[in-house]
């Protein structure tokens, strides 16, 4: 664990309940820094409408899923609304030793995974400004079923419960607040000590200080 700590790249682990706005928050910030790698999770489930596969998710069935986590090739998996979600290791890995920073939307089961390879990864929890307003984005998005969105609502407490093990909490009620408060955290976390020292070893060790 202590050679993870020591890739030039952070790994942000962006958590909410379903309807929270995570994905809008996410591609918002993708689309201002191109320096962040998405991580394309491996999942079970089938593709909503308009999901590529490669873009959004990798779509595989449970067979490969169970065989690719049989192989180890998974950081972390769990199983989410009852499907399997996974994150690949080799590639979180390839790119942080080149330096970049990877996010990874992702649940808190898997964020806790993570959290054991990679201590250092910074944690992020979405939180919605209200249940009423979680259940109005449900319905307003239309990608899921009335049976559904009332087993996500169910799940929304359970899921929110886990908001104190993260690092910081954004509450998502103003999109341009949310997405400012989300940019600060990524700028935050470059400027810790352990990511300068990474990133910029040789003047490190040319003013003498270490890593």
């Amino acid at each position: 664990m202590a050679a993870a700590d020591r890739y030039a790249g952070n790994v942000f682990l962006v958590v909410a309940p379903s309807g929270a706005g995570k994905s809008t928050l996410v591609n918002a910030l993708l689309a201002r820094d191109a320096t962040i790698a998405l991580s394309i999770s491996y999942t079970t489930r089938a593709p909503r409408p308009g999901e590529v596969d490669g873009r959004e998710y990798h779509f595989v069935s449970i067979d490969e899923f169970k065989e690719r986590r049989a192989r180890g090739e998974f950081l972390e998996s769990a199983e989410v609304h009852g499907h399997f979600y996974g994150t690949s290791r080799p590639w979180i890995e390839q790119r942080m030793q080149a330096g970049s920073d990877v996010l990874l939307e992702i649940d808190w089961q898997g964020a806790r995974q993570v959290k054991q390879v990679f201590p250092h990864a910074v944690g992020i929890f979405i939180l919605p400004p209200s249940i009423e307003a979680l259940e109005q984005r449900l319905h307003k998005r239309g990608q899921d079923s009335p049976q559904v969105i009332a087993r996500r609502l169910l799940a929304a407490g359970s899921e929110i419960a886990h908001a104190p093990e993260f690092d910081y909490v954004i509450i998502n009620e103003d999109f341009d607040r949310a997405l400012a408060d989300l940019t600060a955290i990524v700028t935050a976390a470059r400027l810790r000590y352990a990511s300068q020292a990474a990133r910029h070893h040789a003047l490190f060790a040319q003013l003498g200080i270490g890593g």
